[in-house]
């Protein structure tokens, strides 16, 4: 445990955020499977919906750093070719 209070702030910050980040890229994971979920039962109508709400969420992360901005364009090319198929 570090001695000197700007030490001890960061320790406490560094905490917090992490926490945060870790919180957005699980509810990130979350909403991806749903839509994953949807997609496998063949259901159009609801995978038409939650995709909006999945693309957003992976632009928020991206935005944040959680995760990296190729990885998200990366991501949403796979979900949009997934609902493609679906359409087809």
């Amino acid at each position: 445990m570090p001695n000197i209070k700007s030490a001890k702030k960061r320790v406490l910050v560094t905490k917090k955020k992490t926490m945060e980040n870790k919180s957005l890229k699980s509810e990130l994971k979350t909403t991806i499977k749903k839509f994953l979920a949807a997609v496998a039962a063949g259901d159009k109508a609801l995978a038409e919906k939650l995709y909006p709400e999945t693309v957003s969420m992976i632009d928020t992360a991206a935005g944040k750093g959680i995760i990296h901005k190729n990885n998200a364009d990366n991501k949403k090319a796979k979900l949009a070719k997934k609902l493609n198929s679906l359409a087809s």
